[in-house]
């Protein structure tokens, strides 16, 4: 009888963790941003727009809406990913020039990267 419950506990234990990390946004991306002002099209075929409330992510499918956050700032932006990027090692996303100033980001910074949808 002792052991069954330890077993029972132990597994509700480890269904609860797994059931927390898939649904904690903590468990987002954090990481180094950085962002771009010119281009033509993005890799989604769209125009280009430095003041648009967008981003470059390398594996977020198109359309993604994910809220950025600067770690020194606190503030907070949602973006939409239409673009492929960042080609620089050790960054994981790349802004457009409106969304870095939305959240006060000038040059490269860490931020968090939560998915919303």
């Amino acid at each position: 009888m002792r052991g069954s419950i330890s077993i029972a506990t132990a597994c509700a234990v480890f269904c609860l963790s797994i059931l927390f990390t898939i649904s904690n946004p903590a468990s987002a991306q954090v990481g180094l941003a950085s962002y771009y002002k010119y281009g033509g099209r993005t890799a989604n075929g769209e125009r280009f727009n430095a003041n648009a409330l967008t981003a470059a992510h390398r594996t977020l499918r198109f359309g993604t809406k994910v809220r950025v956050t600067h770690l020194k700032t606190g503030r907070s932006v949602i973006v939409r990913i239409n673009d492929r990027g960042p080609f620089v090692r050790g960054r994981i996303i790349d802004l457009s020039y409106g969304a870095a100033r939305a959240v006060g980001l000038k040059g490269t910074s860490k931020v968090d990267v939560v998915v919303l949808n």
